[in-house]
């Protein structure tokens, strides 16, 4: 088994790449790169899986695939530190899934916690998983449940995680960069790995995860302070957003419905302005940006955003002078992001060339790695000196 260091990570490509994926996986994965302490780094862009809970809209995947790359390019993953490259380009993945599904049992996906809230988002009922309830449901016709196709759970979707596991292993990877909602996924691969290793042969790496180093950086919530940044619920900044764009999303921002004046108290937890500064601000940014602080009739000078936050808390700082920081620091990180963006987007046959070299070097090491599963599970027959063992041994047997 490989003793490299090897990174798996990715995206699904349903829409473009928002703020919260900076910072909850984007600039950690450019930060890894550039450490150089990385053998190699995979960094895939998940249209199969998308395809799971969007089997009818295949357009919206694959016009979507030219937005994630570009968004990666633009963030600062290198074609030459980092492999770029499209899942479903890659065969050998359906394979190792189709295998490592002998190895779970339905059971088993129905009590992983990032299965069910994942289903829960999507809208899929998962109470009749398995059941006679379901069963009959789904021969209902004309019923509210089968009229309605978020009723029931495509197998594709459920089965996700398995399908995740065949990523991972496939490119060997030691470290696998998620976030806390996904540690479930990655202890069930560590569990596919197990099983194939004690039944078969000890052929495939185990994953270490790698979680944020920073609280902020868990889960990001939405501008409207729900906990999840979403294309479908509106609250998502993102990365190829214009200026002019970011303003009025950060201008509507929501903050402390208590802090109605000025001068009252206001309150830092559960802030979204304070969030997002927890997330972005950098001591220098009090520097940099000072004028945001100075009003017609009130002016701060903080060293800090701790010192910012204790005067929040203690009244006088108004919500626009929050805002207008906190766009200066976004604006600091999304407009070199927004200037390579355009550069790319001036070449997109460069992009689609990154993709395609990647994704052929993707799949020579997943070829070795499914090469080296057949050769555990005993199914490689036509491998040279395999079939002629095969021949001579049952030749034998029924002589």
């Amino acid at each position: 088994m490989s003793k490299e260091k090897i990174i798996l990570t990715g995206d699904r490509p349903t829409g473009r790449l928002h703020i919260g994926h900076y910072v909850g996986s984007l600039r950690r994965r450019v930060e890894l790169q550039d450490s150089g302490e990385f053998d190699k780094i995979f960094i895939m862009i998940a249209d199969a899986q998308a395809l799971t809970d969007n089997a009818d809209n295949p357009e919206k995947v694959r016009q979507n695939i030219i937005e994630v790359a570009l968004d990666y390019l633009s963030v600062g993953l290198d074609p030459a530190k980092s492999n770029l490259f499209i899942q479903s380009q890659i065969s050998e993945l359906t394979e190792l899934t189709f295998f490592y599904n002998n190895l779970v049992t339905v059971q088993r996906l129905q009590r992983n916690p990032t299965v069910k809230a994942e289903m829960a988002l999507r809208g899929f009922s998962g109470a009749g998983v398995g059941t006679d309830a379901d069963a009959a449901g789904a021969g209902t016709s004309g019923s509210a449940a089968s009229a309605d196709n978020k009723a029931g759970i495509p197998v594709g979707f459920f089965c996700y995680p398995i399908s995740q596991a065949a990523d991972i292993t496939a490119f060997n990877a030691t470290v696998v960069p998620v976030g806390e909602d996904q540690e479930p996924m990655i202890e069930q691969t560590r569990e596919i790995v197990r099983k194939f290793n004690s039944t078969y042969a000890p052929v495939l790496v185990e994953p270490e995860i790698l979680l944020p180093d920073n609280a902020s950086c868990m889960r990001l919530p939405g501008t409207d302070g729900k906990a999840k940044m979403s294309k479908s619920l509106g609250n998502c900044i993102y990365l190829s957003d214009d200026s002019d764009t970011v303003r009025e999303k950060i201008r509507g921002m929501f903050t402390d419905p208590g802090h109605l004046q000025v001068s009252d108290p206001g309150k830092v937890e559960g802030n979204t302005v304070f969030t997002y500064l927890d997330a972005f601000c950098k001591p220098e940014h009090f520097e940099k940006f000072a004028s945001c602080f100075v009003g017609k009739k009130v002016s701060f000078s903080f060293a800090s955003l701790d010192e910012m936050k204790a005067q929040y808390r203690a009244g006088g700082l108004g919500d626009v002078m929050c805002k207008n920081f906190l766009f200066a620091v976004l604006e600091d990180t999304l407009a070199p992001i927004r200037e390579r963006r355009a550069k790319f987007e001036k070449d997109i046959p460069y992009v689609y060339e990154v993709l395609r070299k990647g994704t052929e070097a993707a799949r020579a090491v997943a070829s070795e790695t499914l090469a080296a599963v057949k050769r555990a599970m005993k199914i490689n027959y036509f491998d040279p000196g395999v079939l002629d063992e095969l021949i001579a041994e049952q030749s034998e047997k029924y002589r």
